[in-house]
């Protein structure tokens, strides 16, 4: 085996930041649908389509959880989307938050994009 790689007991389970992100999203899918279905969003194709995209989250964040390449790539692109939604929220209304909670899903997107993560995933 080359120097250059760990044993594969070094790469196996769970990193902490990978933990932290998987909860953070599962909680942010969870208010969201809820705010969905009390009608939040409206009651049109906006409401169905923020739950539809709750729900993908969801198990998204489950099949990382599982260290499945799949769930690594669903819980990446939320990431992704999330932060452009935030940096587009913020670009509309000027609403200081906004940019903080985009750049906190930027920064989880660039966690998630590391070699250390994709290298623990089957």
């Amino acid at each position: 085996m080359p120097a250059s790689t760990p044993p594969p007991s070094e790469t196996a389970g769970l990193l902490p930041g990978m933990a932290l992100i998987a909860m953070y999203l599962l909680l942010m899918a969870m208010l969201n649908a809820f705010a969905a279905l009390r009608g939040t969003f409206g009651t049109g194709a906006a409401k169905d389509s923020i739950f539809a995209v709750c729900t993908l989250l969801a198990v998204g964040v489950f099949g990382l959880l599982r260290l499945r390449r799949w769930g690594w790539a669903v819980v990446t692109a939320g990431c992704l989307l999330m932060a452009a939604g935030y940096f587009y929220g913020y670009h509309r209304t000027r609403i200081a938050p906004y940019i903080i909670q985009g750049l906190f899903a930027l920064v989880f997107f660039l966690y998630l994009s590391r070699t250390e993560v994709r290298d623990r995933l089957r």
